[in-house]
Order: structure tokens, then sequence, then C-alpha cells
């Protein structure tokens, strides 16, 4: 750390100076700051720097390991992606194909070392139809062409296992369209590449462990699909600033494959979500529905809005009065956003900083959960400053951009939306009451009993798997491995012979609390072994986890294996429950390995008492209603 009278190296003096393993948690807000040209060139010089020294100083920094393929040169994809995921504190380990061997590598996984990857890139480009066009050729032929390739990668796809694969939908450039001279053929040509595109977009619906970027948005904002003398002269068939922004949308997939996904958007008021300052013009006069200015302010209220509907938690940190702030949340009639739309309304005069510091302590998230937004330059550096895991979008003078500004980041993206996600804010409110209950108990023994705690252990249903794969990627501190498991890895263990994924659903008197945690498990009769367990951070210190825990040691014991194993890989985060186990009457055991797991063994002779305060209904053991007196 630097004092504050020293300034902070930048990052090419941290490169120059070897410094940047030893420092790389402080290049992440650095990188974050950046505008695109920067970034490139920053991305260029960290892909020299080793993944290796920078684990040897930072052991639990989170590696994504990819592989790139496809068929044209994507030399330029590779410090894009390390520049993009060292953004957010992710180290890349990456290995790039030959040129043109994309078939080859999704036709052999395994033969060809793709299956250490998490995610292996085919990168599409036009010329994998243009290049077998007839010379010359017909829409007949591109309709052949087109026909033939998507038949060749749905097959591909089909066959593809192990990492996720990533495809593209293929651009359709003005070179190739302008080559018909007749607007019928160009339109027919058209319709045809479209429709082909839609088909590679069709893909993960038929195969969980397939996405597909769609480019089509990317090239809508004015980013060229190509750059002719680097197509003709290098093989390099999409252009730098593509690949740049195609690196972007896969940061967002590697942060949720290293559990770094942001879920809460702290919002700055004044000339943030309306124009003008309320201290000062009052309610009747702050700008917002009415006007230029103020449709650009109700446009960003609605995209803010929309991304809470999905399960994104919204909440405010503002220097106002909360009661103003209230009163127009509540009865301004040109505002979109209402107070039932944020999880907490924060505003006082405190520093920012502390302001979401506080917020991250009430929702009970870490601060590399938050995105902050602010238009005052002063209040994002105090911010950055102070909390630099906090992404920070610094808006600007001109509200037409705020949406553009907040979506650039793709800062909550996920695999797939669940049920759980569209409930969320209401969820996390009902916390913030417990929280309260918990203040007006005279005990924490008297709070237990009066949440009348209902705990529903049961194996996991096919609707529950892409909520259960959710917990494994998002799930940082109660997780006792942190392995993130996209949907198809659950699907695959539960297809095992003995391989067996239980939910765990929890509901109290403030309501459903929903699929809150995950125990997965290989049974054999030797020893039944917990893969992992997961709880949401949302539950914590209720007595869940020791009761669906026991469940599971009553069943083992009764269906007479001989003891029930378990492992902790220790995280940056997960430290809290580094002694679960042994707490629970696990023995920890020699590591075979010598690795860094620990390993643990119980043997089932005494078992681990039902909390009191917990019914049960427990559909492991066949026993739907266990309660202890």
């Amino acid at each position: 750390m630097t004092s504050s009278t020293t300034p902070a190296p930048t990052l090419r003096e941290l490169l120059r100076a070897g410094r940047v393993p030893q420092c790389y948690p402080d290049v992440a807000p650095m990188l974050r700051a950046m505008d695109d040209h920067e970034r490139e060139r920053a991305g260029r010089l960290l892909a020299r720097v080793s993944a290796d020294a920078v684990l040897a100083a930072h052991p639990k920094t989170p590696v994504v390991a990819a592989t790139i393929t496809g068929h044209g040169t994507l030399a330029a994809l590779e410090p894009a992606l390390t520049a993009d995921l060292a953004a957010h504190g992710i180290l890349l380990r990456s290995q790039v194909s030959p040129f043109d061997s994309w078939i080859a590598d999704l036709s052999d996984p395994v033969g060809r070392g793709l299956t250490d990857s998490d995610l292996v890139l085919c990168v599409l480009d036009p010329t994998v139809v243009t290049d077998e066009l007839p010379q010359p050729w017909r829409v007949d032929d591109a309709e052949r062409v087109l026909t033939e390739k998507i038949r060749l990668i749905r097959g591909l796809a089909e066959r593809f296992s192990g990492a996720t694969l990533v495809l593209n939908t293929l651009p359709l450039p003005a070179t190739v369209t302008g080559q018909l001279i007749d607007l019928r053929s160009r339109a027919r040509l058209g319709a045809l590449w479209r429709s082909a595109n839609a088909d590679l977009l069709a893909l993960p619906e038929r195969h969980a462990g397939v996405v597909v970027l769609d480019l089509d948005p990317i090239l809508a904002d004015g980013v060229p699909a190509t750059d002719a003398r680097l197509s003709v002269y290098g093989g390099a068939h999409l252009s730098g600033p593509l690949l740049a922004r195609y690196a972007r949308e896969v940061g967002a997939l590697a942060r949720l494959i290293a559990g770094r996904q942001r879920k809460c958007l702290v919002l700055d008021l004044d000339q943030t979500l309306w124009g003008g300052v309320l201290g000062d013009d009052g309610a009747e006069g702050i700008e917002v529905d009415g006007g230029h200015r103020g449709a650009a302010f109700t446009a960003f209220q609605r995209v803010v809005q929309q991304l809470g509907s999905q399960g994104v938690l919204l909440a405010t940190a503002s220097k106002n009065s909360l009661a103003a702030v209230t009163a127009v949340l509540r009865d301004h009639p040109g505002m979109t956003l209402r107070e039932s739309d944020f999880v907490r309304v924060h505003a006082d005069w405190q520093p920012k900083s502390a302001a979401i510091s506080q917020l991250a302590t009430d929702l009970n998230l870490g601060r590399d959960s938050l995105v902050f937004v602010d238009d005052s330059p002063f209040e994002c550096g105090q911010v950055g400053a102070e909390l630099p895991e906090v992404a920070v979008v610094q808006l600007d003078d001109e509200p037409a951009r705020h949406v553009e500004k907040l979506l650039r980041g793709g800062w909550f993206t996920v695999r797939e939306l669940t049920s759980e996600d569209r409930t969320r804010t209401e969820k996390y409110r009902q916390e913030i009451r417990r929280g309260e209950y918990l203040g007006s108990a005279t005990s924490l023994e008297d709070y237990l009993r009066g949440l009348d705690l209902v705990v529903r252990l049961a194996p996991v249903a096919e609707r529950d798997l892409p909520r259960l794969s959710q917990l494994t990627l998002r799930t940082n501190q109660f997780n006792l491995t942190t392995r993130r498991m996209q949907e198809l890895d659950v699907r695959r263990l539960m297809e095992e012979p003995g391989g067996l994924a239980l939910s765990v659903h929890s509901a109290d008197r403030f309501g459903e609390n929903g699929l809150v945690g995950a125990i997965l498990l290989r049974r054999a009769a030797d020893a039944w072994h917990i893969v992992n367990f997961l709880l949401s951070c949302r539950v914590f210190s209720r007595g869940i986890e020791q009761a669906a825990l026991a469940a599971v040691l009553r069943a083992a014991r009764a269906s007479e294996t001989g003891g029930v194993t378990a492992e902790f890989r220790r995280s940056a985060k997960n430290g809290i429950v580094s002694e679960f186990y042994p707490r629970h009457g696990f023995r920890q055991q020699e590591r075979p390995d010598g690795g860094d797991v620990v390993f643990y063994r119980h043997d089932l002779a005494e078992l681990l008492a039902h909390p009191a305060h917990i019914r049960l209904l427990d559909g492991l053991g066949g026993n739907e209603d266990f309660t202890e007196s």
C-alpha cells in the first residue's frame, strides 16, 4: 500500500519494475479506469506476465483456463482477454490452437488437450463460408455452404464435452453482399445468413454446455467487422475492435466461472437518476420525465428497473435527506423507479465509501459484489480509493449516455435466469426484516425459536438444476471447495453410479427463502463422499447447515456404509467455514497428495444432533417430517 502523500504507481511503472505479480490486486482498478485503447495496450503487456509468478505471490487468485481456436488468426484476442479478466482480478491461462484447426479441436477435445480448459472459444468468422464458395458464385451456392456449415457446427457441439464451448454468430460484411448486384439476391442472402445465425443462437437451448455470443449488437454499435489489410495479409478475419468487444463478452462468462459476478447496483441520485440537485431544486425542480434531459433520465431509470426485475439488487448511496429522497421515490409523478424497487434506500451525509460498506454489511454481501454508479469524479475517486473491490461506473454530464455507460461492463451477466433471480429483491428485504427481528429478540435462542424455520432436503429436481449450478458459481463464503459447476456438470454427477445432488430449501415466518443450499454426494459401500456443500450467505447461522448435514449422516448410517468423507479447499473467501467439518464430528485425514485440500471422515458412531428449532422435511431418508424434541 502507498501512503496518502505518495502517488500510487501506474500500471506501466509496475510493468517496468517487474512488480505486477506482487501488486496484482492493484491492477484491476487501474484497468477498469482505462479507455479501450489504453486497455488494449495494457493487455499486450500483461499477456507477458507469468501466471505462475502471480500465483506465487497471491495463491488464492482465481484462474480461468481458455483454449482459443478458430478459422483465422486470433493473436489479438489473447491480450484483450488477459486485460478484461485482469480488470476483475482474474488470471487467464490460455492456449491458442494453430491456424484453422477448429474442426479438429472440436472433433477430438481429449486428444487435442482441451479437457483442462474451462472455456473453449471457437471463434467463427465469415470466411468459414466465403472460402468455400465457388468462383463465380450465386445465392444458391451460399445457401448450400451455410447449410453444410451449420450442420457441421451442430454436430460438433452435440459431441463436445468437458469445457464450456463458446461459439459466435457470423458477421455478414458489406464486401460479401456487395458482390451481388441485384437487390433481390442481396435480400435473399441476408435472410439465409440470418437464418443460419438463428440456428446457431438456438444451440444453447439443446446443449447446456454451449454458449453462443451474438455479435450483431456489437456491430450495431459501429464496431467494424473486419479490417481489410489484416484479413488479406494476416489471415485475421475479425477486426481488433470486434475481438476486444468479444473478449468483454467472454470476460463476463469467465467472471461467472471464477465466482466474481456482481449482485448489487448502488446508485447516486442527483444528476444520476434525475437531473438537478434535490436539496437545492426541491422535488418540483428535478428533471425527470419532461423535456429532453428529463426523458434521458427516465430512459436510464427504465433500464435500471429492468435490471432489478431480473434479480439485480438495487440500492442508493446519496448525500441527501432520507426523508426528501423517500418522498420523491414514493410521490413524484414522473419517477419510474419507486421505493419498492430498491432493497435499501440510503441517504445521509457520510462519505459514500462508508455508506457502501454499511450497505454491504446490511445485505451480507462482499464488497466485490457491488457496482457503484455516480456522475461525480470526486465521489467515484473516493469510493475507488477506499473500496477498490467495488466496481465504479463514472457517468458524465450527458444523461443520454448513462445507459450505455452502465451496460458497457456487462456486470450482472448470468448463464440463465432462474425463478430465484426474479424474487431476489423481496428475499433480501425479508432478510433485513429478520435482522430487525433479531435486534428485538432477547437472545439468539429466542430469535431462532421464533423464526418458525422449515428446511426441506430432497434430491434435486430437473427444474432446480439452473439454480443449483448458479449457487456453485455465485456462492463464495459457505462453499467448502469453491468448485464452479455448470448445469451439465451437475447433471453428469447425478447420472454417475451413486451420484446424488441434494437441494436445500428453507422458509420461515417472514416468507420463502427458496433454494438456498446444496449437498453433492458420491455414494459407495465403503463410504459416502461429500463432493461439495454450499449455502447462500442469506441464511447463515440459523442451523440450516447442521440440519442438512445431520440428515445426510443419518441416511448414510441407515445405508450401512462405512462412513462419510468430505473435503475442504481454502479460497480467498471461504475461511469462515474452514472448521465446519471438525465442528460437526469429522476427523481430519492424511492428505494423500500433499496438496491444499484437507480431507475429513465421519465414522457415524455418534450422529450429529438435529437443531431443535428447525422442522426438517427430509426427502433423503424417507422421513418427510423430522423434528427432534
